[in-house]
């Protein structure tokens, strides 16, 4: 299941960055946090082992779709360095999973749940504040030009609309040689 809905999660965002650009990625990302985190309150309230199981399986499927479209965020946040984000995004569920574990440790289920249920809702909630340079959040924010040429297919060839590593500076090339010598 996982190479199937992470692969439908990152696809889906994909298609709606052709369309809408980084706001259609965050608005797949945001929905899907959102249908997670009412997920984990309807899970946490469910009496039956099959009904159970159901949820799980939906939950689970929506969990990996969501991951999928959190690494087709990740190259945008810095190009120069999308290696170090994509380690510091992958972490960062070891993070979660390490704390939700010590929250059901400390705490009953259904708190523990609740808590989990609650803190995925508003990760949902809070997509809508994001802001990544030259691109256009939900509430704020505007498309580069060229953010704009690349998701509509227009003006230059797809290779030059791609994201580039910046080159240096030609004088912090000279200060950083100068230094070495």
């Amino acid at each position: 299941m996982n190479l199937f809905a992470r692969g439908i999660g990152g696809y889906v965002s994909d298609k709606v960055n052709a369309r809408m650009g980084m706001k259609g990625r965050l608005i797949w990302q945001g929905g899907l946090l959102v249908v997670e985190g009412v997920l984990i309150f309807v899970f946490a309230n469910t009496k039956s082992l099959a009904g159970a199981i159901v949820l799980m399986v939906i939950f689970s499927t929506i969990v990996q779709a969501a991951e999928g479209s959190t690494y087709g965020i990740v190259p945008y946040v810095n190009p120069a360095v999308t290696g170090s984000i994509a380690g510091v995004v992958g972490a960062g569920g070891n993070v979660g999973a390490v704390c939700f574990g010590l929250g059901f440790r400390q705490m009953d289920d259904l708190q523990a749940f609740y808590l989990m249920g609650g803190c995925v809702l508003a990760s949902g909630i809070l997509t809508a504040f994001i802001s990544i340079k030259g691109h256009a959040g939900l509430l704020c924010g505007e498309d580069s030009e060229q953010a704009i040429a690349a998701y509509k297919r227009t003006g230059e060839p797809a290779a030059a609309t791609t994201l580039q590593v910046p080159e240096p500076d030609a004088e912090v090339v000279e200060e950083i040689e100068g230094d070495k010598a």
